[in-house]
């Protein structure tokens, strides 16, 4: 939610639909209807629709009274499935009234699409406003000549009436570096025995759960890429390995969740590199006998009378391809901390995926080449096992071998000043590097933790490693022929993806998306999105068998994680530095507070600019989008051309007269909207009470 979003609303209950004879009020019953839906198919959906709508924003009475079940179920951490919400409503005596169990279950059935509750949402509340408008209008005109009560109905009015502000005033705005409050990791969205670890580990270390929830996707990565695909549409497909970064000062105990989420997968390692030892050893015995047989046949065959050298020649030959047929298999091996490109190559060369998890960003060293500053970065190795493209290894001494599927997973907690660095580091942009990667820049709770916190229940860690040495070792077998197994999604999951899309595609256009200035990123979007919807399939399908489509609830649960993502990427590359508007931005900014701007064209802007900053009037459009966005500027219609025509009037912006003197030179570090994840039926009635460290 965005920082707007989390301050209490002006209470609209107070406002009821005025009806007339000859119209009804504005309404959507059958979004209001859709929306209801969906939350019931899909309870994670919730926190999205709960912060557009309010419970007045439903005309139906019946649907009000269903949307206070939910949040009252919301509250006590209970499921809010069409179950549940009869039985809750059964207890508030309000059943007969919705129209009894039946009609839930119509609700059900009757949306289109989970996907598109938000836009469902966003109709409701749109209705929820014309109704206010009509009826603040007709109180105006119905009231009597006080004027202190006519300012207060016209100051409403004009607040209801401001487009894109949600009925709301002006609020104190955004700085540069963040879009809003960055949302904490919905860990609601992993199966249960990951979520319970991953939350008590928060708690236990007093760190944000992102750290762990990210360290966490980035093990799974570990022990399925490679093993498994995921097919989203036939001739699409995605390997599981993930790169992941997440930003974190030191001091902030990273070290510690960074060991509790990766030492299963070291003792996994272990375990199997115990159990191969004796059989590795019988097989290098075996081959150096029979190396020897090979080389004592050969000198043979060399010495030879002529009369024997035909036979002798055919048991050198026997010999040698019966050594060469005793492959001795490597240790086996899962993780690496420290590799250089090239000694990466080798280790994918052998064993077709290898994981990179470290606590600390000497990665990005490596990768642009530490020890190899003259030929700069070698970039190929990682670009193209993130992707699963053909490598090709070359080795001294030993013909080239090809990797046919390379699986190379990343997992780092890195420093937010290494992460403001890597845009300027040659070929990390360019090349896309940065655009793999899955970001996290969650706020520090130092300051705000709670000495003595309690530890990991032991219960709770013991099941966390045995589900994940589980899901290991049925992921070793090694894969047939025809390559990893695949994931394919049902039909409804398919849906999801289709609608996520068509919802992305547009916010990557130049010019007009908010995506434009991360479309590398974004673009690749998607895909990330399957990949992490077939990793969270296969950590829920341990008990029953992985083998079915990924369903519709789990892929949904996906796109709650790219939405965090996407906002986590946008303070990222905001902190490096990536969105070109920015210094255009905090020019206009300057302007603004040295002139005493209260309003202003932007022909006015342009005039006032340095020669040659901005070629055309046009070209300042971009920062004033994002001076809007972050809530500095609000766009009016702009001025009417005379009567005798012209030219086209300029639009016109007026300042938030709460903006402070200046703005910040260089990107904050953002604010996180909860530390875990709370109860959107709070956050849903406005409740922003709770201190930090509760948060």
């Amino acid at each position: 939610m965005t920082r707007a979003d989390s301050r209490p609303r002006a209470p609209r209950g107070r406002l009821r639909p005025v009806p007339s004879p000859d119209r009804e009020p504005p309404n959507n019953l059958e979004a209001e209807e859709a929306v209801l839906g969906a939350v019931l198919t899909a309870g994670q959906l919730l926190a999205e629709v709960a912060a557009v709508l309010e419970e007045t924003d439903f005309y139906r009475p019946a649907h009000r009274a269903i949307w206070r079940a939910v949040l009252h179920l919301t509250d006590r951490d209970q499921p809010t499935d069409p179950v549940t919400v009869l039985g809750e409503l059964n207890d508030r005596g309000e059943l007969a009234d919705v129209g009894g169990g039946p009609f839930l279950h119509t609700l059900v059935q009757a949306v289109p699409t989970v996907a598109n509750a938000g836009h469902y949402a966003r109709q409701v509340a749109e209705c929820a406003r014309r109704r206010r408008v009509i009826d603040l209008g007709i109180q105006l005109a119905h009231s009597d000549a006080d004027p202190a009560v006519l300012a207060h109905l016209a100051g409403e009015l004009a607040d209801t009436t401001t487009v894109g502000h949600g009925g709301r005033g002006w609020q104190p705005p955004i700085p540069f570096g963040v879009a809003g409050e960055v949302p904490a990791f919905p860990v609601e969205v992993l199966p249960g025995w990951l979520g319970e670890y991953v939350a008590a580990v928060a708690t236990a270390t007093q760190t944000p759960p992102d750290l762990a929830g990210m360290l966490a996707l980035a093990v799974l990565a570990t022990v399925a890429a490679g093993a498994v695909e995921v097919e989203p549409r036939p001739g699409w497909r995605e390997p599981l390995c993930l790169f992941v970064a997440v930003g974190m000062d030191a001091g902030t105990r990273k070290s510690s969740v960074f060991t509790a989420l990766t030492q299963p997968v070291a003792d996994f390692e272990r375990q199997q590199a115990a159990a191969a030892l004796p059989g590795i050893t019988e097989t290098a015995v075996l081959r150096r006998i029979a190396d020897q047989a090979a080389t004592t046949a050969e000198a043979a065959a060399g010495k030879a009378p002529a009369s024997q050298q035909d036979e002798a020649r055919a048991e050198a030959i026997a010999r040698a391809a019966e050594a060469a047929n005793l492959i001795v298999p490597p240790v086996p091996r899962w993780l690496v901390d420290d590799a250089t490109p090239e000694a990466l190559a080798g280790l994918l060369a052998t064993y077709g995926r290898i994981a990179l998890l470290s606590p600390e960003g000497d990665v990005f060293d490596q990768m642009a080449g530490r020890y190899n500053q003259s030929s700069g970065p070698n970039l190929g190795v990682y670009l193209k096992s993130h992707a699963g493209d053909l490598l090709k290894v070359d080795r001294r001494g030993r013909p080239p071998e090809y990797v046919q599927r390379p699986c190379l997973t990343i997992g780092l907690t890195v420093q937010p000043e290494v992460l403001r660095g890597l845009a300027s580091r040659p070929g990390f942009g360019g090349r896309g590097m940065l655009a793999r990667f899955l970001y996290s820049l969650p706020a520090s709770l130092v300051g705000h933790r709670q000495p003595g916190a309690p530890p990991v229940p032991q219960a709770v860690a013991d099941r966390y490693a045995q589900e994940l040495h589980a899901l290991a070792a049925s992921l070793t077998t090694p894969s047939g022929e025809d390559g990893p197994a695949l994931l394919t999604l049902d039909q409804r999951a398919g849906e999801l993806l289709l609608a996520f899309e068509r919802d992305l595609e547009p916010r990557l256009a130049a010019g007009s998306g908010d995506l434009a200035h991360l479309a590398g990123w974004a673009a690749k979007l998607a895909g990330a999105t399957c990949r992490l919807a077939a990793l969270l399939h296969l950590a829920g399908r341990l008990r029953d068998g992985w083998a079915p489509p990924i369903g519709a609830a789990t892929f949904a649960g996906a796109i709650r994680l790219a939405g965090y993502l996407v906002e986590h990427a946008r303070a990222v590359f905001d902190l490096m530095g990536a969105d070109p508007r920015v210094d255009d931005a905090r020019w206009l900014l300057d302007w603004i507070s040295h002139t005493g701007q209260a309003q202003f064209t932007r022909r006015d802007a342009h005039r006032a600019a340095p020669r040659g900053r901005f070629a055309k009037a046009t070209d300042l459009d971009p920062a004033l989008a994002l001076l809007e966005e972050h809530g500095w500027l609000r766009r009016v219609d702009a001025d009417s051309p005379g009567p005798k025509g012209g030219r086209p009037p300029s639009p016109r912006f007026l300042v938030n007269p709460l903006h402070p003197a200046t703005e910040p030179t260089e990107p904050t570090e953002p604010h996180s909207s909860a530390g875990s994840v709370g109860s959107v039926g709070s956050v849903a009635r406005g409740d922003t009470s709770r201190s930090p460290g509760e948060r």
